[in-house]
C-alpha cells in the first residue's frame, strides 16, 4: 500500500514539475509578465499605445538628443576659440590681455575692454581675426587716452 501511494505521489510531482517547466519556458506562466506582442500593437505590459507610437516617441527623443549634442559641440568650439585668442594675446607683449574681455558665440568673437593705443587695438583685432574658425569679430574696444 505504501509503495502505491509513493508511486502516485511521485507521478503527480513529476507531472506538476513538467507543467511548471513547460509553462515557464513557453512564456504562458501566470506569474510572469506577458510578453509584448508586436502584431497586436501593444507595447509592454500596460497601456494601449502602439508600436508605431513608441517608435515615433523614440525618434523624437533621438532628435532632441542630437540637437542638444550639437549645441554642446558648438559651446565647446566657442570656448576653444576664446581660449586660443586669449592665449595669443597673453603671449603678445604689445597687448595687455587682462584689460580685454573675449566672448564667443557661434564663432562670432566680441572684444570688449580698454586698450592703451591704436596700435594695441589693431593688434588685438588682428589676432582675433586671424584665428582659425572665427567668422566675424565685433570690436567694442575703447582706446584710453
Amino acid at each position: 500500500m505504501r509503495s502505491i501511494a509513493r508511486a502516485v505521489l511521485l507521478s503527480v510531482l513529476i507531472i506538476l514539475i513538467a507543467f511548471v517547466a513547460f509553462s515557464y519556458l513557453s512564456g504562458t506562466a501566470y506569474w510572469r509578465y506577458p510578453r509584448a506582442n508586436p502584431s497586436s500593437g501593444s507595447v509592454g505590459t500596460t497601456g494601449t499605445g502602439s508600436v508605431e507610437k513608441a517608435r515615433q516617441a523614440g525618434a523624437e527623443v533621438g532628435e532632441k538628443v542630437g540637437v542638444a549634442a550639437a549645441k554642446v559641440g558648438q559651446a565647446v568650439d566657442d570656448a576653444t576659440l576664446t581660449s586660443k585668442i586669449k592665449a595669443k594675446m597673453v603671449l603678445d607683449d604689445s597687448i595687455k590681455a587682462r584689460a580685454i574681455d573675449i566672448t564667443t558665440n557661434e564663432s562670432v568673437v566680441t572684444l570688449t575692454g580698454t586698450v592703451g593705443s591704436q596700435a594695441e587695438h589693431d593688434r588685438a583685432v588682428a589676432l582675433a581675426r586671424e584665428t582659425a574658425g572665427v567668422t566675424k569679430v565685433v570690436d567694442r574696444l575703447v582706446i584710453q587716452r
